[in-house]
């Protein structure tokens, strides 16, 4: 009788998102037992469960690479530091999520879970080694997102949220399964190593049209996820609708997701055509960073601002995409980490200073607010000093690190244009300071009541956005040891 050999499966890849998928599940299951009043612990069992896939991916740092599924996963560096991102992203996201959700009067149960199962995605993107494991990664996250995007079934933005995050965002994946089809179709292979191999061995594959044609619609896809313009335009709106703590989740970790793996897929699959993928680039970095900067000039919405600024801040991470060396790909991973500190902190105090039913969210409602509660106030500073890129704050480390690789590359202008954008910045985040300390208060502020967890927040994303503004040396160290090249 022939005997089945069952092949031997590495888990240990992929270790971190199987804790998160139990541990969601888990508290699905738990949440149909836990009274409504009770429900808020789930945020410390979500929280139980990123501590213990954090630890266990610290294990992976430094050691040699480790592949499993059949070679379309891989556990290296990179991995490790864009999932650290995620699991910090998903950790801030929660702390400050249960105080807005019992404001909002929103039922918990479904939250937390989501944010692990979104998370999961996130992190799978950045170890998938094949297309077909990025995409099963970019699915589980963009579900997952769809559903917390418009999570306030009482409030009509969150549900225009939720519906125009869902078809547009069907639309642009339609546009990366179809690329990485016809990209299959070319070379025959998914797995992206074995595509660089292929188009090192037949030279004759880069004059196909169904290639190239693969590879722009790749492009499409991820710049969709990373809000790059022209393909930006659901972004204020999913964000201005969304819950406040799903907007500075989605503004950090999908968005380094998307660079993980748009990263991952250009730098290994086709570093050949290195100087065709460069030039789309390029425009795709001056495009972004000045329409976001320019449009946010004008916004009065605090979050429809910040979400403008998000694009502008993806333009940002195209500059040291461009360069295409090793110091643009540490200054992404640097500054997609420092991103998550500043920009999350904001959106925290806009949770305190808001009001039930999304009120108080414009700039002028801020007025005074120095004088109310200073302490809070010098937090919201920091964060927006940070986004501008003012020293020092690791904001400006971060750009001054990306600018340095373009100009090492030899793309003067586009670090020049990078700063312009940057200076052009400095404005509107001035403008919410302006109204905090010069301006006489309208409100009383007497709503606000922080909670432990959200002061915790703030707490670690001031210390995250001045430290390595300080002290940039051990953080920058790591990012080099993560690149790809």
């Amino acid at each position: 009788m022939e005997t089945i050999a069952i092949p031997a499966i590495n888990f240990a890849p992929i270790m971190p998102e199987v804790i998160l998928s139990i541990f969601g599940m888990a508290l699905l299951l738990v949440n149909v037992f836990v009274p409504s009043e009770q429900k808020a612990y789930l945020g410390y069992l979500s929280l139980g469960g990123i501590i213990i896939a954090a630890l266990t991916l610290l294990n992976g740092w430094g050691a040699p690479p480790q592949e499993g599924f059949s070679s379309s996963v891989q556990l290296d560096n990179f991995a490790i530091f864009f999932k650290g991102i995620f699991l910090l992203s998903a950790t801030l996201t929660i702390l400050i999520s249960d105080h807005y959700m019992k404001r909002e009067e929103c039922n918990v149960g479904e939250l937390y879970p989501l944010i692990l199962f979104a998370t999961t995605g996130m992190m799978l993107m950045a170890s998938g080694t094949d297309l077909m494991t990025i995409f099963l990664g970019l699915e589980v996250l963009s579900v997952s997102l769809y559903v917390l995007a418009g999570f306030n079934r009482a409030n009509v933005k969150s549900n225009e949220a939720g519906l125009k995050y869902f078809l547009l965002g069907a639309f642009s994946t339609g546009f990366l399964l179809y690329g990485m089809a016809l990209t299959y179709g070319a070379t025959g292979t998914t797995r992206i190593a074995k595509i660089a191999e292929f188009i090192a061995q037949n030279t004759s594959v880069a004059a196909n049209p169904m290639f190239y044609i693969g590879m722009l619609l790749m492009a499409t896809g991820f710049s969709f996820k990373i809000a790059a313009a022209p393909f930006h335009m659901w972004t204020p709106d999913v964000y201005e609708g969304a819950p406040t703590p799903i907007t500075a989740y989605m503004s950090a970790g999908p968005k380094a997701a998307g660079f993980a793996a748009f990263l991952r897929v250009l730098i290994v699959a086709f570093p050949s055509l290195k100087a065709d993928w460069t030039d789309l680039l390029w425009v795709l970095a001056v495009l972004t960073m000045t329409i976001g900067n320019i449009i946010a000039l004008n916004q009065n919405n605090i979050k429809r601002m910040l979400a403008y600024s998000s694009i502008a801040h993806a333009g940002y991470a195209l500059v040291g995409f461009t360069a295409g060396n090793a110091e643009g790909t540490a200054g992404i991973l640097f500054y997609m980490l420092s991103y998550t500190f500043m920009n999350i902190g904001a959106f925290a105090i806009i949770i305190l200073v808001g009001k039930k039913g999304e009120e108080n969210n414009n700039v002028s409602d801020y007025a005074g607010f120095a004088t109310k509660h200073p302490v809070l106030a010098l937090a919201m500073s920091v964060f927006l000093f940070s986004l501008a890129g003012m020293p020092p704050t690791a904001g400006f480390i971060g750009k001054f690190y990306l600018f340095s690789s373009a100009i090492k590359a030899g793309y003067i202008w586009l670090a020049i244009i990078g700063v312009l954008n940057s200076a052009a910045s400095v404005y509107y985040y001035l403008r919410v300071m302006v109204y905090m300390y010069m301006k006489d208060p309208v409100e009383e502020f007497d709503w606000m009541k922080a909670s432990p967890a959200v002061m915790l927040c703030i707490l670690v994303s001031v210390a995250g956005a001045l430290i390595p503004g300080v002290l940039p040396s051990y953080l920058l160290e790591l990012a080099q040891k993560a690149v790809l090249l």
